[in-house]
């Protein structure tokens, strides 16, 4: 039996705290959750995330949604994985979660605005400045990661965290949606390490078995164009 359920969408932020799970050696089960068919917006869903989004960890019966803090429960509960580095004050500690709070609460929404402008303009016309804008929104974050990657091989030096993790789904959801990236060589080297990362190609797998099982229902994932649904 597992001691983890995390609930997912393929593609979206829950890579994260997946490739987490999986460094952690830990057995967990993944469920994927169908945007198309507005599962994120059943009743017994909304009881776990009130917010409707993904992801959601699922412990002894207690749910836990934001990536932010997911990922400072799990660098808690196994500290020898590396998920958060070392903190020897707390001033320390409080500089991780806030770290992880810049890719959540800063990069994640120009990423958005970047992946499907079409939530923020119902006019076609305008929807391209959506993307324009967001991308000058993002190049000064890239241009200040892009630096700190040219320094050390991971965010904190010479090893993974889940920082490194969460930055590279932000590389990947904007360079899929055609953010320019050829400035950006160490963001593209940095892509490179984690693809090569064991624990990634088993996420790569488990989503891929999500994709699959929604194609099965006819639930081929994919963001739909009804702006009441919120999506991650």
């Amino acid at each position: 039996m597992s001691d983890y359920i995390l609930f997912y969408a393929p593609e979206t932020c829950a890579r994260v705290p997946m490739t987490c799970l999986e460094e952690a050696g830990v057995p967990f089960e993944s469920r994927v959750v169908s945007f198309t068919a507005r599962e994120q917006r059943d009743v017994d869903y909304l009881k776990l995330n009130p917010a409707g989004k993904v992801p959601v960890l699922v412990e002894d019966g207690r749910a836990l949604s934001e990536n932010v803090a997911i990922l400072t429960y799990l660098g808690n509960r196994f500290p020898d994985v590396g998920i958060l580095p070392p903190a020897e004050t707390e001033f320390d500690r409080c500089q991780h979660i806030s770290d992880l709070a810049f890719c959540a609460s800063v990069l994640h929404p120009i990423v958005t605005r970047i992946r499907i402008p079409e939530r923020f303009c119902s006019l076609d016309a305008t929807r391209s400045d959506v993307w324009k804008l967001a991308v000058e929104m993002m190049i000064p974050h890239f241009d200040f990661i892009d630096a700190r990657l040219g320094r050390s091989p991971w965010w904190y030096g010479e090893k993974w965290a889940a920082m490194d993790s969460y930055i590279n789904w932000v590389w990947f959801r904007v360079t899929g949606a055609g953010f320019p990236q050829d400035r950006y060589l160490n963001l593209a080297a940095h892509a490179e390490r984690i693809a090569a990362q064991p624990s990634v190609q088993r996420v790569l797998k488990r989503e891929a078995a999500g994709q699959e099982s929604l194609v099965s229902r006819g639930l081929n994932y994919g963001f739909q164009p009804d702006a009441s649904v919120p999506l991650d």
